[in-house]
C-alpha cells in the first residue's frame, strides 16, 4: 500500500456484502491497483470503489471497479481501453470497461500495465 494514500472503509463494506468468488477478484484488483500507482486514494463513486491516483483527484483521474454476479468490472478510462484492445480480445469490453470473468483468473499483468498507463497520461 502507498504510503501516501488512504484506504476507505466504505470501500471494505462494498466489498465484503459480494458473493465470495467476487469479493477475491475485487480484492485481487483492489491490490493491483494499490502496487501500480505511487499515490491512490479510495473512496465510493457512482456506488463503486474508485481509486483517485492524484491527490483529490476527479472523475477523469480515478479508475473504477464493481462486482458483478459473473463477473468484476475495470474502469480505466476510455484512452487506456483504447490503448490496451488488442490485449483485450479475450474479454468484453467497452468505450471505458472491461469485464473480467469470474471463473478466469484476473489478468494482473494486463491490469497493471492498463493502471502504469493511466497514471503516465494522468502525470504528463
Amino acid at each position: 500500500m502507498s504510503e501516501n494514500g488512504s484506504k476507505s472503509a466504505e470501500v471494505d463494506e462494498y466489498i465484503s456484502k459480494q458473493p465470495l468468488d467476487t469479493q477475491r477478484a475485487l480484492k485481487e484488483l483492489r491490490s493491483l491497483i494499490w502496487e501500480s500507482a505511487s499515490y491512490v486514494s479510495e473512496l465510493m463513486n457512482y456506488n463503486i470503489p474508485a481509486f483517485s491516483l492524484l491527490r483529490d483527484g476527479k472523475r477523469e483521474q480515478q479508475i473504477m471497479i464493481a462486482g458483478y454476479k459473473k463477473h468484476v468490472g475495470f474502469y480505466p478510462h476510455p484512452d487506456v481501453i483504447s490503448q490496451f484492445s488488442a490485449q483485450l480480445s479475450d474479454y468484453k469490453f467497452a468505450k471505458g470497461s472491461v469485464q473480467f470473468p469470474l471463473n478466469k483468473p484476473i489478468p494482473k499483468d494486463l491490469v497493471v500495465g492498463m493502471v502504469k498507463c493511466r497514471v503516465s497520461q494522468l502525470e504528463s
